[in-house]
């Protein structure tokens, strides 16, 4: 049977390890709160990230990292971002030495511009054939009911892909393979940092016309960083490009699209934190994707205003403006 790991008891990691379970494959849950481990080990529930929700019994749940890993023939990385080096150097010595790593994290790393399956490889001294990334339109409110969604997995080794896509596969969650791991990284990672330009924006009480061009223009910054780094164009009109940009930009489950209304109401920036209790990852990671697209010299206009807004202070209105009054370039292949 295939066995997974899966690092992270917060609503994503909790319920991709809810999917591999039901799926078949015999999945351990590692969370640092004991409450939530005992939660989801005995009673089967984790009330803290999904109330109300029944866990498969077969999800097992502990604190110990090497119980976790022992035996897996995937590790599932669903931590934050900003923590995930300094949380793997910490389990390294316990992981096996054939699985494969698997990030669902969506996010650039501060201060080095690394994407997660960088750090993974460089942290864990792996080759990249033996990191996967997952990443789509993956909204957990809507997964957990059973809802029908689909994903994207990718990695550089068929087989691995392969061999993931088969351990999370249920008649109402599919996964498509994609050798792109850039391509599907820079998608999930840079689409927070549009939604929270959209959620700005539906904050200001701005319409339909507004945010369908933050979309749009969007996925046109997410495109041209993506050539720069080498990934396929093609991925970003997918699942992993268009299709979780589109998701995370329009509904009011995306933590990044909610975090951008309330600073677009008015609320300063540690209200907004202090309303939020999830991760919103483009609040991090906006300001290391505009330094990974100034050092490949992409024009970025989007992800220079809204960390303008959420990290320098200026006023919403002003951003608005400023994008508006920018000179227009010829427009090339919608891009």
């Amino acid at each position: 049977m295939t066995k997974a790991a899966v690092f992270g008891t917060g609503s994503w990691g909790t319920t991709f390890a809810m999917l591999l379970a039901t799926a078949g494959t015999k999945t351990t849950l590692w969370g640092r709160r004991a409450e939530i481990v005992e939660a989801i080990d005995k009673r089967h529930e984790n009330p803290d990230y999904l109330p109300g929700t029944a866990l498969p019994e077969t999800l097992r749940a502990t604190t110990d990292p090497a119980e976790a890993l022992g035996g897996a023939d995937f590790v599932v990385l669903a931590v934050p971002s900003q923590t995930l080096r300094g949380n793997l150097t910490g389990w390294k010595p316990h992981l096996p030495p054939d699985a494969v790593l698997v990030s669902l994290m969506k996010g650039i790393e501060l201060g080095t511009t690394k994407r997660m399956s960088e750090v993974v490889c460089e942290v864990a001294e792996v080759p990249k054939e033996r990191v996967a990334v997952v990443s789509g339109p993956n909204l957990v409110g809507e997964i957990i009911l059973g809802q029908p969604a689909a994903t994207v997995v990718a990695c550089p080794d068929e087989r691995a892909m392969e061999r993931l896509q088969e351990a999370c596969h249920l008649p109402w969650f599919r996964a498509y393979t994609n050798p792109d791991v850039v391509g599907v990284e820079l998608g999930g990672a840079v689409k927070n940092v549009i939604a929270l330009a959209v959620g700005i924006a539906a904050g200001m009480g701005l319409g339909d016309n507004v945010r369908a061009t933050l979309m749009t223009r969007g996925l046109a910054e997410i495109t041209r960083l993506g050539a720069a780094l080498g990934a396929d164009p093609h991925t970003f009109a997918g699942l992993a490009g268009m299709g979780d940009l589109v998701a995370t930009c329009s509904s009011p489950l995306s933590r990044n699209r909610t975090f951008g209304e309330n600073l677009g109401r008015g609320m300063t920036l540690a209200e907004t934190i202090a309303a939020t209790k999830q991760t919103a990852e483009g609040v991090k990671s906006c300001e290391s994707v505009l330094e990974l697209a100034r050092k490949h010299d992409v024009e970025m206009p989007i992800t220079e205003v809204v960390v303008a807004v959420v990290h320098d202070g200026m006023p919403p209105g002003e951003a608005a403006a400023l994008l508006m009054s920018r000179t227009p370039k010829p427009e090339r292949y919608g891009v």
